[in-house]
């Protein structure tokens, strides 16, 4: 079972099988359940024979886990063997495509940009171009996820993308052949002296990649950095072992992350020595779209004093999931413990508060109005806790991207502050 930060007769025979094996303290909640399901298999069979039209008895069952799942919270999720596919796809990095990042916008799949090195940036599409059909099939009335997987497929595969341009009289069709494409989630440049990583998602191979981005700045600087600026804005958090490696790679002592489970069920992770950065300033900036592993990341480096967390409050996804594979190829990710940051603090619904917090210039509906867990249904309540102070404002100032910028400024200003006092120190010493 791996650990995440977000036949029906087959199916009813695996919960029969678990039932089983509840203890006996457990019986009369037990023989509940086993009348509960009863009740269940008597409606199935319902439906099954007297239903106006003929029914797909999966689909029901599938119907009915989706509905007892949506009882929990909102991460707790039933997926399909398609669905299931898709996720294990994300989580994983690798799959057959063309490298396209596509979005939906207003009502369109619009390309935000082709991956580097891909047969979609060989075939010359461009961000922004509208994908109006795949392979013949028009786009209105399917999902993105439904969009994304018709552009999927075996390396070496053709597959035909309609699209529409900026200057296009009308749409063109461009033949792209699939290839075996690797996500790198790291992104990594030098702005003077300073390191500026942003990690999109944690994913398998999120902290090999980073140390590679790592590496390769201290080659492009030609010795240590100056600091580094670690973006996790907007990154909607991924797999619990990476968050904890990647903390891992500026702690070299202490709790990383512990979580709590039903009972006493408890686990916590620790920092190690082995490889640590070296201590340059470094800065954490976060807002409304960081969760989850994101929020792991940031408290762990904020409670251990290690970076200043920039940016506005996180999302708030305090939780742990775990994922099984059904008989079927289906999945079950469910919710099994809250996690806290090496101070003991929860971040479930209140998230990470910024030290110093930094608005973007021109807030946008997406800052405004961002959703965060206390927005969502069913969403884990809050455990009492005390209330993070406020964060420190900072003033206004005029840039493209305003909240990097600051980051930026932190830096230098530490690094002129601290060529002072150490010019200090050595005339003291005279």
């Amino acid at each position: 079972m791996r650990r995440y930060l977000y036949g029906s007769v087959a199916l009813l025979a695996a919960y029969f099988a678990g039932a089983l094996s509840i203890p006996a303290v457990h019986a009369a909640s037990r023989n509940l359940t086993y009348e509960k399901l009863g009740i269940f298999t008597r409606v199935l069979t319902y439906i099954e024979n007297n239903y106006v039209e003929e029914v797909n008895p999966t689909q029901l069952i599938y119907g009915a886990i989706k509905g007892m799942m949506s009882t929990l919270d909102p991460h707790s999720v039933f997926m399909t063997p398609e669905e299931y596919e898709e996720m294990k796809i994300d989580t994983g990095g690798e799959f057959g495509g063309v490298g396209l990042e596509v979005t939906r916008r207003d009502g369109e799949v619009v390309v935000v940009t082709p991956l580097e090195d891909t047969p979609a940036m060989r075939a010359g599409l461009l961000p922004g171009d509208i994908i109006v059909e795949i392979d013949g099939r028009t786009l209105k009335d399917l999902t993105l996820p439904e969009a994304v997987r018709l552009m999927r497929g075996a390396p070496g595969s053709k597959v035909a993308l309609t699209i529409l341009r900026k200057g296009f009289k009308a749409p063109r069709t461009i033949t792209v052949v699939r290839d075996h494409i690797r996500v790198n989630p790291v992104s990594a440049r030098l702005v003077g002296g300073y390191g500026v990583i942003k990690i999109k998602s944690f994913q398998d191979r999120t902290t090999r990649y980073l140390h590679q981005a790592l590496q390769r700045l201290r080659r492009e600087k030609g010795g240590e950095l100056d600091g580094l600026v670690l973006d996790l804005r907007n990154n909607p958090g991924g797999l619990l072992d990476q968050a904890v490696s990647v903390a891992d790679t500026w702690l070299s002592k202490g709790v990383i992350v512990s979580t709590r489970g039903r009972g006493s069920r408890r686990e916590v992770q620790h920092a190690h020595a082995a490889g640590t950065e070296a201590s340059y300033p470094m800065v954490v900036l976060v807002n409304g779209g960081s969760a989850s592993a994101s929020e792991i990341v940031a408290g762990a480096l904020q409670d251990h004093g290690r970076a200043v967390i920039m940016g506005t409050r996180s999302f708030g996804k305090g939780s742990v999931q775990t994922v099984i594979d059904l008989e079927d190829g289906s999945g079950l990710k469910l919710t099994i413990a809250r996690y806290y940051t090496p101070k003991g603090r929860s971040i479930q619904e209140r998230g990470i508060v910024p030290d110093v917090e930094v608005k973007p210039l021109h807030v946008g509906p997406v800052e405004e109005e961002v959703t965060r867990e206390e927005d969502l249904a069913g969403h884990i309540p809050p455990e009492n806790v005390e209330e993070e102070p406020a964060a420190e404002g900072t003033p206004k100032e005029v840039e493209t991207d305003f909240q990097l910028k600051a980051a930026l400024d932190a830096l230098r200003t530490w690094q002129i502050f601290k060529a002072g006092l150490d010019d200090g120190r050595r005339r003291a010493a005279r």
